[in-house]
């Protein structure tokens, strides 16, 4: 199911013309292509897709488990993704509420839902 809700976000996406395939250009809001990390190869948002966690989920500081946690986003945080991985499977954007509110950071795609 998690599999098939992000399969579904990149076609929605690309039906819509929401993404930038080339790669450094791009307008997100406050973030633009120059200040987005470099592993945002896969989806780069003209406007930030707006989130909400399914689970508690952690924060990352890159795209992987292997990264230092930034902090927990409990259940139903909302969460203003700006870019994927190459994958799909990580996305990269602001937290806009719960106490992590105001941090930048990484997210499982897979804990993600609008």
């Amino acid at each position: 199911m998690k599999i098939r809700n992000n399969i579904v976000r990149a076609l929605a996406a690309s039906a819509f013309g929401l993404t930038v395939m080339v790669a450094g250009i791009a307008s997100a809001g406050t973030a633009t292509a120059a200040s987005l990390p470099k592993a945002c190869k896969g989806n780069v948002w003209v406007e930030p897709q707006k989130m909400v966690t399914d689970t508690a989920v952690n924060l990352r500081s890159g795209p992987g488990t292997k990264y230092t946690s930034k902090g927990i986003l409990y259940k139903n945080t909302r969460f203003n993704e700006y870019c994927t991985n190459s994958n799909y499977n990580w996305g990269y954007g602001k937290v806009t509420s719960g106490p992590n509110k105001g941090k930048w950071g990484w997210v499982s795609t897979f804990h993600l839902h609008y």
